[in-house]
């Protein structure tokens, strides 16, 4: 099968064979080789004067630390898919996150585990856009931010600067090391956002505070004389490449003329 590109959200997922969840709100984006996911709970506290991690209390953050999120590039084998993580909200587990897809009817897809623990129903955001675009930003070999575009949704990453200890979760990992207040925040500084294109404007994101602003990453994308995607002042060190673009390149430049930030 092809990859199943395209934006889509999650209607539910049923683990082991019990009841369906619906508590956690996924979004994901899919272009042809560059994917982006982010995952809220629908517990996750609410803290709506909050301008960075510092003005959340300890229980708030360790709410936080609950969020989930991921992007990278996409292999297929027949219908089983492999979504390889480059940046990870998450520990990397070291398993491979593999799963087998069927269609199900027009704008649906199913997600089964190659192991049977757990099958998840999606909905196709935007069915039959073939826009597609994707940044990947890489310093000595590690990728440090991803965006990924369909149609006029997308996901973008961002990786934290500190490294994660190993665990289970990222709960578990800061129990693990009795991690301080402020090895928590480095920890959590981790994004994933979701928004639409044009505009940038990102809706839902691990780092609350940035939800409703316009994603600042697409003022560093510019737009040469042959229509083509390039990097805005980039940075000594930067490696900048453009994995994918279906983009005409008037629409290009209308997505990344410089706006109001």
């Amino acid at each position: 099968m092809n990859v199943p590109t395209g934006s889509w959200h999650r209607d539910w997922i049923r683990r082991h064979g019990g009841a369906l969840d619906e508590d956690v709100s996924v979004w994901f984006v899919q272009t042809p080789n560059v994917f982006g996911d982010l995952r809220i709970r629908g517990d996750r506290p609410m803290v709506p004067h909050a301008t960075s991690f510092a003005d959340f209390t300890d229980e708030q953050l360790a709410a936080y630390a609950l969020q989930d999120g991921f992007a990278g590039f996409t292999t297929v084998d027949g219908d089983n898919v492999t979504w390889h993580h480059e940046i990870d909200f998450q520990p990397a587990t070291g398993g491979g996150d593999i799963g087998r897809l069927e269609p199900a009817g027009d704008g649906q897809m199913l997600e089964y585990a190659l192991d049977g623990s757990y099958v998840e129903s999606w909905s196709a955001l935007e069915p039959g856009d073939r826009r597609f675009f994707a940044v990947r930003l890489a310093r000595e070999g590690r990728v440090e931010q991803l965006l990924a575009v369909a149609g006029g949704r997308f996901v973008y990453a961002r990786a934290r600067a500190t490294a994660l200890p190993a665990g289970t979760s990222l709960s578990d990992a800061i129990a693990r090391v009795h991690a301080t207040r402020a090895m928590i925040i480095a920890y959590l500084d981790c994004e994933l956002s979701y928004g639409s294109a044009p505009g940038w404007m990102i809706q839902n994101s691990t780092l609350p505070w940035q939800e409703g602003k316009r994603l600042p990453f697409a003022g560093r994308i510019g737009v040469d004389s042959y229509g083509q995607p390039v990097a805005r002042a980039p940075v000594v060190g930067e490696a900048w490449s453009f994995p994918v673009n279906t983009v005409r390149p008037d629409e290009l430049r209308m997505w990344f003329s410089l706006g109001p930030t």
